[in-house]
């Protein structure tokens, strides 16, 4: 599947300033989406974006800090780089607080959005690659079946075959096959590789 492109959405009720924001961007090579609210935005969004939200703190009707609120309880991961006035940079911290990525204060430099742009970036492909591994991971663990699953559990919580074979009432040789198919089914050669790649996920349900 090839890799979704980057996006980087403005979401200013200013046109000026997405206007100003639009040249500079596509000037450095950069695909830009505005939005003149939030709630544009909000009816054009997907859970398949991918990129960075450059957000206005005030904007009427709803604030950009309602708008990360609610991203936020959608379970969005694009990173928001919060464009602030002098008197809301308090606002700004705190929304860092509750995982904004970065702001800047008006009026700002260049160079200095850019950079935070390509903070943003790279921590939205840092994001889609854990985002794609852990999905993976989670599609091998549904392959297993249930008594593979709690061999899987038993083994990576530290118990020895005997003490496996013990818990569940079965073979010593039953475990021993049971271990080799997780071990093929999830893709892993060694004990720690399996430990990691079980315990990088949300923990198992039985």
């Amino acid at each position: 599947m090839s890799e979704l492109q980057q996006i980087i959405y403005v979401v200013d009720d200013d046109e000026a300033m997405r206007d100003s924001m639009t040249w500079l961007l596509e000037g450095e090579g950069y695909t830009v989406a505005c939005f003149e609210s939030a709630e544009a935005f909000l009816k054009a969004r997907h859970n398949r974006m991918r990129g960075c939200i450059v957000l206005d703190v005030r904007m009427p009707e709803m604030s950009g800090l309602e708008l990360h609120e609610k991203l936020d309880g959608m379970g969005s991961q694009l990173p928001i780089i919060f464009v602030t006035g002098h008197g809301d940079v308090p606002m700004a911290v705190a929304a860092l607080q509750r995982g904004a990525c970065d702001f800047i204060e008006k009026p700002f430099h260049n160079e200095d959005l850019l950079s935070r742009i390509h903070r943003a970036l790279a921590l939205d492909k840092q994001l889609s690659e854990r985002h794609q591994r852990d999905s993976a991971i989670s599609l091998r663990i549904d392959q297993l079946t249930q008594r593979e699953r709690e061999v899987m559990q038993l083994v990576i919580a530290g118990k020895l075959n005997k003490q496996v074979a013990d818990e569940l009432d079965i073979s010593m040789k039953t475990v021993e096959a049971h271990r080799a198919r997780v071990m093929e089914k999830m893709q892993v050669r060694t004990l720690a590789e399996l430990v990691q790649a079980v315990m990088s996920i949300k923990p198992l349900e039985n």
